[in-house]
């Protein structure tokens, strides 16, 4: 297992966000990339929040079947022009990185006294697929047994989400019944654990958790359809999720907005912060 990045607080610890980087890139690399960006003011996000601790895991080096050789991945992803073609292949890598990520979320939770709803988790591209599969792993293991502060992403997709959006189909909105089946699915298709009695660990109120997605309308990586599809499809299981499509980031639009984008990201965190 690839070891975080840490980004200590330069004032009392209050907060800490979880970012998950995209295939290909690493911890360190994001981390970098990221606070090379600035908000509207000039200073980048660190700076902005002063008492918050970032963390940003690294996946480890795994086999890509479509470019044939090994890369930095949280699992493998087929194809992203038909992101429901080979799923099966997805399966080993999103469960190992689900664990992975679940346990830097319980260490980063002790470290603020046990309080959820002071640790966001996220990510671009594939780091935000992976962070909202753990989102729901926590929730059927019994992991996430109370909201978090938040969950943000940009440019990125919902694996399976062809499956989930039938599944939903039932549901009438938004709530505890949609989570349950979602945590159902994590259970059987991705943990593969038959177990049963899982309902009497979910938490009915971690779908309360608030949502950021925001994506480019030019990304020429990750369709914006993929994120919108992503978007829908939360909505049906989580009542506050926000979207936001933009034009013109770097990296053929697979990328944050500068500044809008970050000005966002800082105005979701500031929000939950206060809440």
């Amino acid at each position: 297992m690839e070891f975080p990045a840490f980004h200590d607080p330069q004032t009392p610890h209050t907060h800490t966000v979880i970012l998950l980087h995209g295939r290909g890139s690493d911890g360190p690399e994001f981390s970098e990339e990221l606070f090379e960006s600035a908000t509207s003011t000039g200073d980048n996000l660190k700076t902005r929040l002063p008492g918050w601790r970032w963390v940003f895991p690294t996946a480890r080096d795994r086999w890509s079947t479509t470019f044939q050789e090994e890369m930095c991945a949280w699992f493998d992803a087929y194809s992203l022009d038909d992101i429901h073609a080979k799923q099966d292949l997805q399966v080993a890598g999103l469960r190992e990185s689900v664990e992975q990520i679940l346990q830097i979320l319980d260490d980063e939770v002790k470290l603020l006294g046990g309080d959820y709803r002071r640790v966001y988790l996220g990510g671009i591209s594939q780091g935000i697929a992976t962070a909202l599969w753990t989102f729901f792993g926590g929730v059927a293991t019994g992991r996430i047994p109370e909201p978090l502060g938040g969950l943000l992403g940009f440019c990125g997709w919902l694996p399976f989400a062809r499956q989930l959006e039938d599944l939903l189909q039932s549901s009438e909105s938004p709530g505890t019944q949609s989570l349950r089946l979602v945590s159902g699915f994590f259970l059987d298709t991705i943990a593969k654990d038959k177990t049963t009695g899982f309902n009497e660990l979910l938490s009915t109120s971690a779908v309360s958790t608030p949502v950021f997605l925001g994506h480019g309308a030019d990304d020429e990586w990750v369709s914006v359809e993929l994120g919108r599809q992503t978007s829908l499809a939360l909505s049906r299981v989580m009542p506050h999720v926000e979207w936001s499509e933009f034009r013109g980031a770097e990296g053929d639009g697979h990328w944050i907005k500068e500044p809008e984008g970050f000005d966002q990201i800082l105005k979701f965190l500031e929000k939950g912060a206060v809440s």
